[in-house]
């Protein structure tokens, strides 16, 4: 397994148990903290050609329900994707890049099918 990276936050519950896994399994991997390091909109702009937004933007997210409906909707037009650089927080935990694709969120058993 080649060129894996993960971005998240360290202290979110989810993002600890993606990186159990992937340590449990003796997987290398780089890890990015993106409410310390940021995100570039290239970044974001990359994932959201794999992805559609509303699998990247968490909506049950505190950061979410502090978006005004104006900010909201045009975050989820992807008309300015510029708020999530500025509120990484908003983008589902953790996003797993591997060969040039995408895990949003951690599911065991999708996890256990890229080990394969």
């Amino acid at each position: 397994m080649n060129n894996m990276k993960m971005y998240g936050i360290p202290n979110c519950d989810t993002v600890r148990r993606a990186r159990k896994f992937l340590e449990t399994h003796g997987t290398d991997y780089e890890f990015h903290d993106f409410k310390k390091l940021g995100l570039s909109i290239e970044t974001i702009e990359s994932w959201v050609s794999k992805q559609p937004l509303d699998v990247l933007v968490n909506k049950r997210s505190t950061s979410w329900k502090q978006l005004t409906d104006d900010q909201k909707s045009t975050l989820i037009s992807g008309s300015d994707l510029s708020v999530l650089t500025e509120m990484p927080t908003l983008i589902k935990r953790p996003v797993l890049e591997v060969n040039g694709d995408l895990l949003i969120g951690f599911k065991q058993a999708e996890y256990e099918d890229l080990l394969k």
